[in-house]
């Protein structure tokens, strides 16, 4: 019988045109030939396995097939290239391998592979062989109908860390199928159209939240499988639900197993080390001018569509990307200009490839500079992605929000000034992990007052992020007011929902979900001037703003919102149409929490307000919002 470390290999004489591909940039789909594969040719079958490292002096494979042997296993370099094979008998899935690379000094670095579909659970830095083909999809009718006009659709994401979304005893996360029931099914209950989900590339580190990666082909293997990972997804999408997965084109991690001075020289890294040096995260930056790490980048993007169906992007520290001195360092392009040139035709290319293979997926920019045209179309000279995080409208409400009442008069401009710009990117509002740690307090502990007022005001919050126009996103916790700051290795608070302020909120943003699907109003019209008009946007005294969101049949839904804890009875709203206006929605209901225990409607008189033939006089809750819509038999007048 032959040992393990006896095994059988032999050289392919094929692959110079994957190598010219790769080395050109435009392998697109290189995770079909790098990595480790199931290999047959004639008689001859094994596994392939192909890595690049073009400047090393030899490489070596080794693992649990040849019981980790450093030298029975010897790599060949495919001809003109910087691409290293060998097939190997007698693999079997799961076997554990690296990369013994030798690099031009002498120095050995054992390499986990950039491109392995799976990969051991941290502490251990190996790769594993693995089948990544033949998961029964069961997602068809989903596959087929997925929207591609979501940008005049309602979206409404969950954001979630896996790792501590819920932990079991012992501080154990849910694996990927328990997800697939527990989660899914939550996130159902709860009336989202979407979970995105923090970085699940392998990554070494739980503190990094996986935003520094080691194998950007492999779902991280804390909660099982790739093909566990392809379950969840599966069934997310037979219960309507779309899946979009932060992405982290920017930088990676320095361990030593990584990426990370791969060959013995800066190779996914640019050779300059000032360039290569991340400092602010303590990473290192991918270099965008080398074809092989375009060619490594898109494959990747398009993996996770072609592997595992997802549904959209959010790509990490995009203005990372675009400005070259973005991290505190005086670098300049040759133009002596602050962009990065290479960073931004790599974007643009990721884009126009990407929506050619598939047109209904999402690519989020989290972008947070005044980089112009991030979510327009290429041939308007726009970047290409479908949405842009909407940072500005984030940072101006929470700060408002934070301020005790009585100095919100003051700052009255951080209402009204998003709406200068709201339509002149496809934005989603983000309320996500990066507000709720490192010391700025969950979203419920930000909100100033008492403990009533502060769910009153994160109510008044959600509210009127419902109504502004743009997609919504709220990290998890958000839903049920999580008090105490995110923490990676804890599972969330549910036992908050023991009582009755936060049941209360849960409720509230169900429901708010729920009115958010079914109006029209809210979401038909998101991408321009025709879906909103201000009714009242400078009663900074009373701190109090109220507008129109607008459908493509002109339906008009108004809402208003009181910034203060004064209650204003009988307020004055001046309206187009004459009829009755039923209130359809209000964070002051006790149902939620709040005071108002009967819904009124209002009928509109012909006293006029606010440049308006009509108006109707409402019982304005103090820290509340209101939605108020027409009844429709009794719609009369003119506009």
């Amino acid at each position: 019988m032959t040992e393990r470390n006896e095994v059988q290999y032999f050289y392919i004489d094929d692959g110079e045109l994957d190598a010219y591909l790769f080395h050109e940039g435009t392998f697109y789909r290189a995770y079909e030939f790098m990595g480790a594969h199931p290999y047959k040719k004639g008689r001859k079958k094994g596994h392939r396995f192909v890595v690049w490292a073009p400047r090393a002096r030899e490489v070596y494979l080794t693992g649990d097939f040849n019981e980790w042997h450093e030298w029975s296993l010897p790599m060949e370099r495919i001809p003109g290239s910087g691409l290293w094979s060998i097939v190997v008998q007698d693999v079997q899935e799961y076997d554990k391998y690296k990369y013994r690379i030798i690099a031009e000094t002498g120095e050995v670095r054992y390499k986990a592979d950039p491109f392995a579909f799976h990969a051991g659970t941290r502490p251990e830095t190996d790769s594993k062989v693995y089948d990544i083909k033949g998961f029964n999809w069961q997602d068809k009718k989903w596959m087929r109908s997925r929207n591609e006009n979501h940008h005049n659709s309602p979206v409404s994401i969950y954001e979630v860390s896996l790792l501590s979304w819920k932990q079991k005893e012992g501080a154990i996360p849910y694996s990927y199928r328990e997800l697939a029931d527990e989660l899914v099914r939550y996130v159902k209950k709860m009336g989202y159209t979407h979970i995105e989900l923090m970085p699940i590339a392998e990554h070494p580190l739980d503190a990094s939240w996986g935003y520094q990666v080691t194998g950007y082909f492999a779902p991280t293997s804390r909660f099982g499988t790739p093909k566990d990972f392809m379950y969840l997804v599966d069934q997310c999408h037979q219960n309507d639900i779309g899946v979009i997965l932060d992405w982290v084109p920017a930088h990676f991690t320095r361990d030593d197993h990584g990426l990370a001075r791969f060959d013995g020289t800066y190779c996914f890294e640019s050779l300059d080390r000032n360039r290569a040096e991340n400092d602010q995260w303590g990473t290192l930056n991918f270099d965008y001018s080398k074809p092989e790490v375009l060619s490594f980048l898109i494959s990747n993007a398009l993996y996770w569509h072609d592997y595992y169906h997802i549904d959209g992007l959010r790509i990490d520290a995009v203005a990372y990307m675009l400005y070259l001195d973005f991290g505190g360092k005086d670098i300049r392009n040759q133009y002596g200009g602050r962009e990065n040139i290479e960073a931004i035709e790599f974007i643009k290319r990721l884009n126009s490839i990407i929506f050619e293979k598939y047109p209904g997926t999402m690519m989020i920019a989290e972008e947070s500079t005044a980089w112009p045209k991030v979510s327009h179309p290429l041939d308007e000279g726009g970047l290409g992605f479908n949405y842009k995080w909407n940072m500005g409208w984030m940072n101006d409400t929470l700060k408002y929000m934070e301020l005790d009442p009585i100095y919100r008069k003051d700052h009255h401009q951080a209402l009204t000034f998003s709406m200068m710009y709201a339509f002149s990117e496809r934005f989603i509002l983000p309320l996500s992990h990066d507000e709720v740690v490192h010391g700025k307090k969950s979203l419920l502990d930000k909100m100033p007052g008492f403990y009533e007022d502060k769910f009153a005001n994160l109510r008044l919050l959600y509210q009127y992020m419902y109504a502004h126009p743009g997609k919504k996103l709220l990290f998890m916790g958000g839903e049920f007011g999580q008090f105490i700051e995110w923490r990676e290795y804890e599972g969330l608070d549910w036992h908050l929902l023991d009582y009755d302020m936060h049941q209360k909120l849960h409720k509230y943003v169900k429901d708010l979900n729920k009115l958010y699907m079914e109006e029209k109003c809210l979401f038909e019209v998101d991408t321009s001037y025709d879906g909103f008009q201000w009714i009242e946007h400078q009663n900074w005294q009373e701190s109090i703003i109220s507008f129109e969101r607008i459908d493509k049949e002109d339906n008009r839904l108004v809402c208003i919102f009181n910034f203060t804890p004064v209650p204003r009875p009988n307020y004055p709203i001046g309206v187009l149409e004459s009829g009755t206006y039923r209130t359809v929605f209000t964070s002051d209901h006790q149902r939620y929490g709040g005071n108002t225990k009967r819904i009124k409607s209002y009928k509109a008189t012909d006293e006029k307000f606010h440049d308006r033939p009509y108006s109707i006089r409402v019982e304005l809750p103090p820290l509340g919002a209101m939605y108020l819509k027409l009844k429709e038999e009794k719609r009369t007048g003119g506009k």
